[in-house]
């Protein structure tokens, strides 16, 4: 009788548990990467997500090349109910702390707790030094977040950039207290020398957090041309004169 072989590490219960928490830290990965960061089979790593899945915990994303095959490969990303699902050890603490600092010192205190622990991270990199220095300075940022474990990248889109943070490690406590999202926000403003529109959060349901920087550069000139004239009003000189014409 032949005994067919099973991978008992990928039998293990706490397997899912763990391939969610790598997930949670490194952001989207594959099942391959997965399995080399586990020392689990590509097999054996793929019927636990199809749980994970099935359970809403994780969900595919886009797909992109496998270095390793040359193939496209499927990349997972956690929900936001595996991250409801995950431990959170210190959570309840740091909410007590802020709950105290806020009916201490009101919404502004733990605002600036905010800035200054968004600043320990972020404060080193270089403010950048004109328009042309905003993307540098985007890198930077997403470096620097992750090596404090939020597992950033950044990507060009239309007439910007996005910093896309894969991973939150206080999202559960920016849940209940928006202004460590706020201050986030705020500072990463100041360091590229530019207003930034946050589109997404973790701490908000989303399975990124989603930063929008623009790269060009808009006159008084342009930005006016882009607000209509109210129904009714006089024509302005360039409208008068083209009538003209």
């Amino acid at each position: 009788m032949s005994v067919q072989h099973v991978d008992s590490s990928s039998t293990r219960p706490d397997t899912r548990s763990a391939i969610r928490e790598l997930l949670l830290q490194r952001g989207a990965l594959t099942a391959s990467e997965i399995g080399l960061e586990l020392g689990l089979t590509a097999a054996g790593v793929r019927r636990h997500l199809d749980h994970l899945v099935d359970a809403g915990e994780v969900e595919p994303t886009k797909t992109r090349p496998d270095g390793s095959r040359g193939r496209p490969a499927k990349s997972f990303q956690v929900t936001a109910a595996g991250r409801s699902t995950a431990e959170h050890g210190y959570d309840h603490l740091a909410v007590e702390a802020l709950t105290a600092l806020r009916r201490i010192g009101g919404s502004e205190a733990v605002l600036e707790f905010a800035r200054e622990r968004i600043r320990s991270v972020i404060g080193k990199v270089r403010p950048a030094r004109g328009p042309e220095d905003v993307e540098r300075a985007a890198n930077d940022v997403a470096a620097a977040l992750t090596d404090a474990g939020y597992s950033s990248s950044v990507e060009e889109v239309g007439n910007g950039i996005q910093i896309c943070q894969h991973h939150c490690p206080v999202w559960n406590v920016a849940s209940r207290f928006p202004e460590l999202c706020e201050a986030e926000q705020e500072v990463v403003a100041e360091t590229v020398g530019t207003h930034v529109q946050r589109l997404a959060t973790i701490a908000g349901g989303n399975c990124a957090c989603t930063t929008n920087i623009p790269t060009g550069t808009m006159t008084a000139e342009k930005l006016a041309a882009t607000i209509p004239e109210p129904a009714g009003a006089p024509a302005s000189a360039s409208t008068a004169e083209r009538t003209v014409r």
